[in-house]
């Protein structure tokens, strides 16, 4: 064999590994014997799509031993925007078997909205228990209560697009519970009859706008916690109790300031005293000089005035009793 012959051959090979890599041919070869109806230029234009013909081929495979009504078409473009094509067909089997409907433009869109399309399936087949958090609040007499609950859910398929998810069940239920217990006389309502709490939470509703339905609320339990209407009236009183002290001490600053200012006052009305008695000899002085006073008057003045303070000085004289005043006594 000459070496034309040999490299016609391997470029003839190579030629056919190309192809035969680039043409799913045993893609095509499995859809045929499962009964899927795709040819094999749908499989060469699924590569150019930058599809994965296996994805498409294994998923009408299962489609259609379902009996589902599925195209080829449908799955490219739910591939294409980004779905999770086995989840959508695993879902739509799993609703066939079970008995709900379920088209696949639904399926689609639950999908894209970013939901477990299969989780939401099985849950309308077995319904799912959520379990809230602890929920604390506070009964009228104010005894703190903490109820742990635990919901029943059934996936509502026809609500899961624009529905709201499982955080706003817990939400709802957790206000409801609060309100119910809120509600109470007492918390030996509570704890006597917690299935109270269950049938008012039910009665308003919860599941509206939901993508879910609400079985049951069950009360898993209930706790007794604190004394809190004590301890706001504890906290009242000490508040006050400041409050009066402040008032209190704001009223002995007023005092003492006043006390200190009525002293000023004093020591203001002394000067003004002494600055005036300043002022009399000055004054005398000046009448003198001008020949408005006589000596003898100054000095009498003078004798006057020393008088007065010796006879302010001086005790009073005692009082003695004469015959007279005896008599009349008697």
């Amino acid at each position: 064999m000459n070496p034309f012959t040999i490299g016609l051959l391997v470029i003839i090979l190579l030629g056919l590994f190309m192809l035969f890599s680039f043409i799913p041919v045993r893609l095509w070869l499995a859809a045929k014997f499962a009964g899927v109806p795709v040819g094999i230029f749908s499989l060469v234009g699924m590569r150019i799509r930058r599809v994965s013909p296996k994805l498409i081929v294994e998923a009408m495979i299962s489609a259609t031993k379902a009996g589902l009504d599925v195209s080829t078409d449908d799955l490219e473009t739910h591939f294409l925007a980004g779905g999770n094509v086995f989840q959508v067909v695993n879902a739509l089997i799993s609703a066939d078997k079970a008995g709900i409907r379920l088209g696949f433009k639904t399926a689609t869109a639950i999908d894209l909205a970013g939901r477990d399309v299969l989780e939401a399936v099985q849950m309308s087949v077995k319904p799912k228990v959520i379990a809230s958090p602890k929920i604390t609040a506070v009964a009228k007499n104010g005894i703190q209560l903490t109820a742990i609950s635990r919901v029943t859910v059934r996936a509502k398929i026809e609500r899961l697009v624009g529905g709201a998810g499982e955080e706003t069940i817990i939400a709802r239920v957790g206000e409801g519970i609060v309100t119910t217990i809120g509600s109470s006389a007492s918390h030996k309502a509570v704890l006597e009859n917690p299935d109270l709490i269950s049938k008012t939470v039910l009665e308003k509703g919860l599941d509206h706008g939901t993508a879910f339905e609400i079985l049951s609320i069950d009360i898993a339990d209930v706790d007794v916690g604190s004394n809190i209407g004590a301890k706001l009236q504890t906290d009242q009183a000490q508040a006050d109790k400041k409050i009066a002290q402040a008032k209190a001490e704001s009223r002995r600053a007023m005092a003492v300031a006043a006390e200190q200012e009525m002293k000023a006052k004093a020591q203001e009305m002394r000067a003004k005293l002494i600055e005036a008695e300043a002022q009399v000899p000055i004054a005398m002085a000046q009448a003198l000089k001008e020949g408005n006073l006589g000596s003898m008057e100054s000095y009498a003045k003078k004798n006057i005035a020393t008088a007065d303070a010796e006879s302010q000085a001086l005790p009073e004289p005692p009082t003695v009793d004469t015959q007279e005043d005896r008599e009349g006594s008697a």
